[in-house]
């Protein structure tokens, strides 16, 4: 009896939910699934997980947001103009110290962040600071994968987005001259007259 109600019941819902009902069976692909969702979910905000900007600092009872703007070395008691590097250990101690304070992300390199200051020659393997290592022109190679990943998947997404709509459009021009071509045949049957060649 409950065999038959399920049947029933998987009659009467439409074939994409019976294909997912059947998909959520499959643990291995239904958890596969769920694991790139998430990190397609994490490399959509992948400067707020790898970045060689903090995300919030206070310095002298001042906020300062790095990530959303750019503030000269100066501003933390540095000596030149140019824009701040946080991971020079000058600044770190400026902004460890004395009541200031700065909010990292979880990696502290962005995808061309050059670390001068590395303890080990490039290319290094995987260190406390780089955790994959460094590439050989110091790169992090986390920040390397962390973006790549969100530029791959983006460009594949994107691809099959314009592929999509490129086969949709192409099938319905396609039954559309279908349509067109039966009615032309059905129109010169009636008329008694012979079907033109490119319609046959």
């Amino acid at each position: 009896m409950t065999e038959r109600a399920t049947t029933n019941t998987n009659k009467h819902q439409s074939p994409a939910k019976r294909a997912w009902r059947r998909f959520r069976r499959n643990r291995l692909g239904f958890f596969s699934l769920v694991f790139f969702v998430v990190l397609v979910v994490l490399s959509l905000g992948a400067e707020l997980i790898s970045n060689d900007k903090p995300l919030l600092v206070k310095y002298q009872g001042e906020l300062y947001v790095p990530m959303l703007h750019s503030y000269p070395e100066t501003t933390f008691a540095g000596d030149f103009q140019t824009p701040t590097d946080y991971l020079d250990p000058f600044i770190q101690q400026k902004l460890s110290s004395d009541g200031n304070w700065a909010i990292h992300t979880i990696n502290r390199y962005g995808p061309e962040t050059l670390n001068y200051f590395a303890k080990s020659p490039n290319p290094s393997g995987p260190t406390a600071e780089n955790w994959l290592g460094t590439d050989d022109r110091g790169r992090d190679l986390l920040a390397q994968l962390i973006y790549g990943f969100r530029v791959s998947v983006l460009f594949a997404l994107a691809l099959t987005a314009v592929g999509v709509v490129l086969g949709v459009v192409a099938g319905r021009c396609r039954d559309s001259l279908a349509a067109r071509s039966i009615w032309h045949f059905s129109a010169s049957s009636k008329s008694g007259g012979r079907c033109p060649s490119f319609t046959c």
